[in-house]
């Protein structure tokens, strides 16, 4: 390891016990950084003292300290008083992936790593993993080991310290994360769209979309040029790059004839095919648009492109197809927690029988089904604000029957939801989990939603 960047030389708190800080505090003392930790927790702050052997300090009084640098987890907001003290007394915060960066740019683990960066309000984990596919299958070629981190895969600091070294990282970055770092600056960063979310903790949804933004910061930014917001955030940026889900211009990655095209440089490439991936309908195609662009101009050659892409399987709830019977297609898109992401499950799906519902958060259902009312054929909704969206579909979906499941009970209400749908579906039909709202009304998780209705799916069709 070579010698710490003047940032850690002083003395440093991580504000923050829980999974991040933990994180941070064990790469900290490995490098015999002169660290205190600052949280509310005391069982939390003693467990790190007796393991990694730092100083602790409640998050009271952790402001009276004489600290050179604050490492900040990601769940702390911007208005946290002890985050806002230290600031305006002129000692710098950041985030754990800011610290990673700085840690690998300096050199302290060898030569640094290519870093590309995905983010946005959905898709960044199919994104990341399609990503990371091919990066590894272009490894064949380049003998560079890739990996997926961050949010996905293995944390930042795992990935610098492992064995065999990981010469690319493929990181899936929050708001958070992007919020607190300066110097990030990716080899390659992808924005792949843009709607209101977080904006309790970031305050306002300018403040969300520029600290997204900051993914375009790099040698090389990658924007979804059919989402305007994101395109609008991109404005001004050097060395930007698009995807598409139409005919690619200059500088883009599209499709044409079914097939994933690059004009990123003179002349035209086919890179793969664009029919068959997961997850299935508009928002995989955009999905892999997206990770085909950055890995492309990454310098991944074409054939890893289609090799990547052909090898991925879409994670848990994000759009797979779970199940097939009678020519009907079950899909669970239970990971769609918000309007935003089921649109995006929605789009390039014709004849769905939707299943929706459970904690809109006060968000509005509206617009996401006005804009896909000619889509839907009939509609299933369940859970706490199912009567919002019924009255929604009554409004601008006039046209699709729809029923209302009134128990509470998990597995009962999805086992309804399902037979009820199939009421409704015949061959051709999508059966579509989609829920555009949080599943803990009900459910433990967006997990247990989607693993019932998988197994509501083949067990109510099999006969």
């Amino acid at each position: 390891m070579t010698e710490l960047p003047s940032s850690l030389r002083g003395r440093v708190l991580v504000a923050g016990a829980g999974v991040s800080g933990r994180g941070c505090v064990a790469m900290l003392a490995r490098l015999g950084v002169d660290t205190t930790v600052a949280d509310s927790n005391e069982l939390a702050l003693q467990a790190l003292a007796d393991d990694y052997g730092v100083a602790t300090v409640s998050a009271e009084s952790a402001a009276q300290g004489d600290f050179d640098l604050v490492v900040t987890s990601p769940g702390w907001r911007p208005d946290s008083p002890l985050l806002v003290a230290f600031q305006e007394a002129g000692v710098e915060v950041i985030g754990d992936v800011e610290l990673a960066y700085r840690l690998d740019r300096a050199g302290v683990f060898g030569a640094p790593r290519t870093w590309l960066v995905v983010t946005g309000t959905n898709g960044k984990t199919t994104t990341t993993g399609m990503l990371a596919q091919i990066m590894l299958a272009d490894a064949a070629r380049t003998g560079k080991r890739a990996l997926a981190v961050g949010n996905i895969g293995v944390s930042l600091f795992d990935a610098l310290t492992a064995t065999p070294r990981v010469d690319v990282l493929c990181a899936e970055l929050s708001s958070f994360q992007l919020h607190w770092s300066s110097q990030l600056r990716p080899d390659v960063g992808v924005l792949l769209n843009l709607a209101e979310d977080h904006l309790d903790w970031h305050g306002s949804f300018d403040a969300y979309a520029r600290a997204k933004a900051k993914v375009l910061s790099g040698e090389a930014a990658v924007v979804g040029k059919d989402d305007a917001a994101a395109v609008s955030y991109a404005a001004g940026t050097a060395h930007v790059y698009g995807f598409t889900a139409a005919e690619p211009e200059q500088g883009e990655v599209g499709v044409s004839a079914g097939r994933l095209v690059s004009r990123l440089a003179a002349g035209r490439e086919d890179l793969a095919s664009a029919e068959g991936i997961e997850p299935a309908g508009l928002a995989g195609v955009l999905d892999a648009a997206a990770a085909a662009s950055v890995a492309r101009l990454a310098g991944a050659a074409p054939q890893s492109i289609e090799e990547g892409l052909s090898a991925y399987t879409v994670a848990g709830h994000r759009g797979a197809v779970v199940h097939q019977a009678s020519g009907i297609s079950f899909i669970d898109n239970s990971k769609a927690t918000n309007p935003h992401a089921a649109d995006a499950a929605l789009k390039g799906l014709n004849s769905v029988v939707w299943i929706a519902g459970g904690q809109l958060k006060g968000a509005e259902v509206d617009g996401l089904v006005a804009k896909h009312a000619a889509q839907i054929k009939a509609a299933v909704v369940m859970g706490v604000d199912r009567q919002e969206i019924a009255h929604a579909l009554a409004a601008h979906a006039p046209h699709a029957a729809v029923d209302i499941i009134e128990s509470q009970d998990p597995a009962a209400a999805m086992n309804a939801a399902v037979e009820a749908a199939l009421q409704h579906a015949e061959a051709g039909d999508t059966v579509l989990l989609a829920p555009a709202a949080a599943s803990l009304d009900m459910y433990t998780g967006m997990a247990q939603r989607g693993d019932l209705f998988a197994a509501a799916a083949r067990e109510l069709t099999r006969s």
